[in-house]
């Protein structure tokens, strides 16, 4: 097995939750980054050095492993992950250069309650009564952050809206992945396929950025692929469902970022609303832990073939 291969790793919950809570302060510095370019960049060029300078944050990687990391075995999901998420960086990219940095958070939380429905079509799952009803109350939260009739649903919501959907595409693809891939090799072809991709549409609204937009560009790509890795590292380190409520300090984070930076404040439809998506999420990962726990003793229990010779 090469370098860049991957085990079935041990589970270490610990450094699972770690990585995670590392993840979340640079998604959250990140987004803020994003915000304070977008005034003078679009938001897809912006996208497109995200990924750039990503590749420098893995430096150390291969430095060390050489060219392992590039060697994978499913090149094919690989390719169809860097298309979706390719749209789902430019429409949550723009979403975050038009709505409150809070909300567009909030409604990200939505990407595992779609994984619940995604699973039932591409890995066969059956969804029981019980996480139906968490999957009603996590679209409810999304009414309450919304808030429609009373607040007008502008165009960054409905793009963190999609861009979520996308991702929670992606999830189900680098669980996948996860079972053949090592963290770095599904983070490093992410960011080699996708920067071709976000070329095409960054050329159309290119402006040359300053150099001291470059440091910020270069600033934002580092802690884009820290955090990608580390949500991937966490996702192999840990169960599901110890790490994702770990998830939901994202929203405390860019809060506070976001109000140190821009003075924008959350208000209480905002948190009840998260709070609601995130419980309908906890849930689903909760109950998803159960059915895998009953599946392992299930087949524990099955008769095993009698020997011969």
């Amino acid at each position: 097995m090469t370098a860049g291969q991957s085990a079935l790793p041990r589970s270490d919950p610990l450094k699972g939750i770690l990585w995670m809570l590392g993840a979340g302060v640079c998604m959250s510095a990140m987004h803020v980054l994003i915000r304070h370019l977008s005034g003078d960049l679009h938001p897809f060029e912006i996208a497109f050095f995200r990924n750039v300078f990503a590749i420098l944050a893995l430096a150390p990687w291969f430095i060390r492993l050489g060219w392992a990391p590039l060697y994978t075995k499913r090149p094919g999901l690989m390719f169809w992950r860097a298309v979706i998420n390719s749209a789902c960086m430019m429409g949550f990219f723009t979403a975050i250069s038009l709505a409150p940095l809070a909300e567009i958070t909030a409604l990200g939380f939505t990407a595992p309650i779609y994984v619940a429905i995604l699973a039932i079509f591409f890995l066969n799952e059956r969804i029981g009564l019980r996480r139906w009803s968490a999957i009603l109350v996590g679209f409810a939260g999304v009414f309450v952050v919304l808030r429609p009739g009373f607040d007008t649903i502008g165009l960054g919501q409905i793009l963190v809206l999609g861009s979520a959907f996308g991702w929670g595409v992606c999830l189900v693809m680098i669980k996948i992945l996860g079972r053949t891939e090592s963290s770095v090799t599904i983070t490093v072809y992410m960011s080699i396929m996708m920067t071709p991709m976000l070329l095409i549409p960054a050329a159309y609204v290119w402006i040359w950025p300053t150099w001291e937009q470059l440091g910020w560009l270069l600033l934002l790509g580092i802690l884009g692929g820290i955090g990608q890795m580390g949500m991937a590292e966490a996702l192999r380190l840990a169960p599901t469902h110890v790490i994702m409520p770990v998830d939901f300090t994202r929203l405390l984070i860019i809060s506070l970022f976001a109000y140190m930076a821009f003075g924008e404040v959350p208000d209480s439809f905002v948190w009840l609303g998260g709070a609601m998506i995130f419980a309908s999420t906890a849930f689903i990962t909760y109950r998803e832990h159960l059915k895998r726990q009953q599946e392992k003793a299930d087949a524990a229990e099955l008769p095993k073939p009698p020997m011969h010779g």
